[in-house]
């Protein structure tokens, strides 16, 4: 599997499309991270908050995300309700949805209502869908740690404020990466936000099994070159 997965911030879903096929023609990227955010939770918002008619109408008419039969969306929901907005997003192709810790009062209803309406009643591992919790640089690791045996990877943001593009890498992050690596080394890490050819190697090295990244490569002049770079940096612990 590919260790990058480029994140998308559309803002409307032209742009959403036109920036999923820069991707999609990349024979070595098997997942796009979409980034949905609804102004509140994080700001400024994104399509689908921006033109929601737009994005319902799309889910009543069953049409589904391009590129299906090679890519494998994942989807970022930094906003409040995010529950249901999974549900949405799952009916029009998605298979991997990521809750933020800090965008509910109590995170273990979350995912017991995950499990209720969209795992098996057992476990999410168990389908093609795959739930994950993303957790803030500011957050401290007990607040996600009762709720691991559920979720099939974790995020932590290397950003400092989330739902922004070209943001600069807050290095807080390293420590909070190695010690949830070594109290959780089997669960896969992902780490999303100011994540660059400087620091990736880095961030591979402390157990970490994919890089989301954005503006690194939305603004590279040479967009298969930079990706191979990256990929150069493969993890063992690659999902």
């Amino acid at each position: 599997m590919s260790l990058v997965v480029p994140a998308v911030l559309p803002s409307s879903r032209i742009d959403l499309e036109e920036k999923l096929s820069l991707f999609a023609r990349i024979p070595s990227l098997t997942r796009i991270q979409v980034d949905v955010i609804d102004g509140r939770f994080a700001s400024p918002a994104s399509w689908p908050f921006s033109s929601q008619d737009e994005f319902h109408s799309m889910v009543e008419n069953g049409e589904m995300l391009p590129y299906l039969d090679c890519i494998e969306y994942e989807i970022d929901c930094m906003c409040f309700g995010a529950e249901s907005v999974a549900g949405e997003w799952l009916s029009i192709g998605a298979s991997r949805i990521i809750f933020h810790a800090e965008s509910v009062t109590d995170l273990p209803q979350l995912i017991a209502y995950g499990k209720k309406h969209y795992g098996d009643g057992n476990d999410f591992t168990s389908r093609l869908i795959s739930f994950g919790l993303a957790v803030n640089i500011a957050s401290d690791i007990s607040l996600i740690e009762p709720c691991l045996p559920d979720v099939a990877f974790v995020q932590f943001m290397g950003i400092d404020k989330i739902g922004r593009q070209g943001q600069p890498f807050d290095e807080r992050v390293f420590e909070k990466i190695r010690i949830f690596h070594s109290r959780h080394p089997e669960l896969p890490i992902q780490v999303d936000g100011g994540v660059s050819l400087g620091n990736a190697k880095k961030i591979v090295a402390l157990g970490v099994s994919n890089l989301v990244i954005g503006s690194a490569l939305q603004r590279a002049s040479d967009l298969d070159s930079i990706i191979a770079e990256f990929e150069e940096l493969q993890s063992p612990y690659g999902v």
